[in-house]
């Protein structure tokens, strides 16, 4: 997989390569409202059997349920640290 984000219509395919990927690399999923929602561990993240929505769990944040339709992208370049 490449170090850039996958900009095409989301559905669950690209996600579930992402998650199945090995080594996995941990990705960021973009959001239609702008928010960044980190995937660090594939045991972290389900799609539902109807491809409508994803979880992502978020350790000690909680879990992130999102409309599939609403991802806009996978990224998986390294997120810059804070100073």
């Amino acid at each position: 997989m490449e170090n850039t984000a996958y900009n095409a219509p989301m559905n669950a395919e690209p996600l579930r390569r992402a998650v199945q990927a090995r080594p996995f690399r941990p990705f960021l999923l973009h959001l239609a409202d702008g928010r960044e929602v980190p995937v660090g561990h594939p045991e972290n993240v389900a799609v539902t059997s109807d491809d409508r929505c994803v979880m992502v769990y978020i350790p000690g944040e909680g879990a992130e349920i999102l409309d599939l339709p609403l991802v806009t992208a996978i990224d998986f370049r390294r997120r810059k640290r804070r100073a």
